[in-house]
């Protein structure tokens, strides 16, 4: 199984941004799909957004226009620019990839609030 490290989370004011990065420990080019979910204490982990090595990307609806995802195969990263940031994105933000058996990262926690 790949390895995925995530980074980027901390605190951040509402209308604050900020930029997780998700490093594979090996190339991804040959990965299909890779992306985002996150979760909060005693709900279901959700779907974020997700980006495939055909460039299919999609959002859940609820960041949509304020959530950008993109992916780097030279440096073997996939990023989540959050901007707009909400207090309701506040959460554990876990990286994914489909090999196509799914690999999780370890999660960085994202908290929007003044």
């Amino acid at each position: 199984q790949v390895q995925l490290v995530e980074s980027g989370g901390g605190l951040v004011q509402p209308g604050g941004s900020l930029r997780l990065s998700c490093a594979a420990s090996e190339n991804i080019f040959s990965i299909n799909a890779m992306g985002w979910y996150r979760q909060v204490p005693g709900k279901q982990r959700e779907f974020v957004a997700t980006v495939t090595g055909g460039g299919f990307i999609n959002y859940v609806d609820s960041v949509k226009g304020r959530f950008t995802i993109s992916r780097d195969n030279a440096q073997n990263t996939v990023y989540l620019q959050m901007n707009s940031l909400k207090p309701e994105d506040t959460a554990v933000y876990y990286c994914y990839a489909d090999m196509p058996l799914r690999s999780w990262g370890q999660g960085t926690q994202v908290t929007v609030s003044t």
